[in-house]
């Protein structure tokens, strides 16, 4: 009996951790199923990049590389997943560590308000070349436009995407896990 009772109780609790934490990737698994990859080319533009999985100091994680181009209306590469449960509304924001060549990327939300395909929340991030973890709060997540909402709701939100984003330049950035704190 007292065997069963401890089983119970340490799956309630690795339940209860599971929920405060609803998402959490370290690239490890298959990641490939989980993200995809795209470019302003899907509207027109002409930015080329690509984004591998691969092991660094004996950890998986993701790389994000190649040209952010605004010809032709551009300037995007990114990579995105889509959440497979809400987020609750004590989650406080997005967690991400990574490391980059100095440039600045960004954080890009789709949620059940962003219907349009150029709607999202963003929020920048500076790069360095060695790892940092990152929180970016909900106020730091600032609308596409004006019809969305100032700040998105957690329980809405539907997918999260890493973006080089917005000028021209070489995007080279890795990241050891993204997620939600």
């Amino acid at each position: 009996m007292k065997a069963i009772l401890t089983t119970l109780l340490l799956f309630l609790n690795a339940t209860l951790v599971a929920g405060a934490n609803p998402m959490m990737d370290d690239f490890s698994g298959k990641p490939e199923a989980r993200w995809e990859f795209l470019t302003d080319q899907v509207m027109g533009g002409v930015s080329t990049g690509k984004m591998s999985f691969v092991t660094v100091d004996g950890r998986p994680v993701a790389h994000l590389s190649g040209s952010v181009s605004t010809a032709n209306r551009g300037g995007f590469i990114q990579f995105r997943t889509a959440l497979k449960e809400p987020l609750t509304e004590s989650v406080s924001g997005v967690e991400i560590t990574v490391k980059g060549n100095g440039e600045r990327y960004f954080v890009h939300l789709r949620t059940s308000w962003t219907l349009l395909p150029w709607q999202y929340y963003q929020a920048g991030f500076e790069t360095t070349g060695e790892w940092q973890t990152l929180k970016l709060s909900w106020a730091d997540f600032k609308p596409s436009g004006k019809m969305l909402w100032q700040t998105p709701s957690p329980s809405s939100v539907r997918s999260i995407g890493i973006v080089a984003f917005g000028k021209d330049y070489e995007a080279d950035l890795w990241i050891q896990k993204v997620g939600f704190y």
